[in-house]
């Protein structure tokens, strides 16, 4: 039995990656094994040819770059059901107010294959969700806070959105107005058990991980898709709000590709020097 219609076509796999023991249906979906060395930090991407992950104006924006495939979403719930804590920004957040990002959400029909990845990883049922939100410009009302999110802010927003969040949700003071420390981030994270910490933040939260050298790995789907820019709507690459030249421009080395049709999934291992 297949999840997609059609196992990932391995186009290219460096020698010595980590394999969990998965459960038969993913290694065959995934075409071979898939693993993380831990503690790991690792990102997740969907990018059109040309360089296009996020559109603001429309809803759902990254589902229209992915351009409907069945195979992004099945890897985005695997890289889920591998991680201990997955992160993400309030405009992440604020863009999908239904949503709980779990597994199953990401792809259900793998949903229990997804929960058995977890078993034997010996991880909890559930994924940790952690929210960054400088200014605390998030929705009460979001279900992750009732299902008990953790809420990373200022110093200027923590005591507001600890008298208006859920009791279930966690706020974490880690910066002064206005910034957040994302190595606090981290070290908060570390300290809750997270060896694998999985972001799914936008190009902004994604460039300030890299500027932070916090990021070991990255996932990017490439989508056949091309939508061209213009001076009037913004159209996101893949980082967006830090310029890494000054510091010298993060490298990747190639781990993998993998291909269904005209998709193509890479994963780059990144230098954190």
């Amino acid at each position: 039995m297949s999840f997609i219609p059609a196992p990932l076509e391995v186009l290219y796999e460096a020698d010595g990656l980590p394999a969990f023991d998965l459960p038969d249906e993913l290694v065959r979906d995934y075409g071979g094994p898939f693993g993380l060395a831990g503690p790991r930090a690792f990102a997740n991407f969907v990018s059109s040819v040309d360089g296009v992950t996020a559109i603001p104006s429309l809803p759902r924006s990254n589902a229209l770059v992915a351009g409907g495939s069945e195979s992004d979403r099945f890897i985005m719930g695997l890289l889920r059901a591998s991680a201990d804590v997955l992160v993400i920004g309030s405009g992440t957040m604020n863009a999908a107010p239904r949503s709980l990002w779990t597994p199953e959400q990401a792809y259900p029909a793998a949903g229990a294959a997804f929960a058995d990845l977890r078993r034997r990883l010996g991880r909890p049922p559930e994924v940790e969700l952690a929210i960054l939100t400088a200014r605390g410009t998030v929705d009460p009302a979001h279900p992750a806070f009732a299902a008990g999110a953790l809420v990373f802010t200022t110093d200027a927003a923590a005591e507001r959105l600890t008298g208006e969040l859920p009791g279930a949700a966690t706020v974490v003071s880690v910066g002064p107005a206005g910034e957040i420390d994302l190595r606090a981030v981290f070290d908060v994270l570390r300290s809750r058990g997270h060896e694998s910490i999985l972001s799914e933040g936008g190009p902004h939260v994604f460039g300030s991980l890299l500027e932070a050298r916090l990021v070991d790995e990255l996932f990017l789907t490439v989508s056949p898709l091309l939508f061209g820019r213009n001076a009037v709507e913004r159209r996101f690459g893949l980082v967006e709000g830090t310029d890494l030249l000054p510091g010298g421009p993060v490298e990747g080395r190639l781990l993998g590709v993998r291909r269904d049709h005209s998709h193509l999934f890479l994963r780059y291992e990144l230098d954190r020097a």
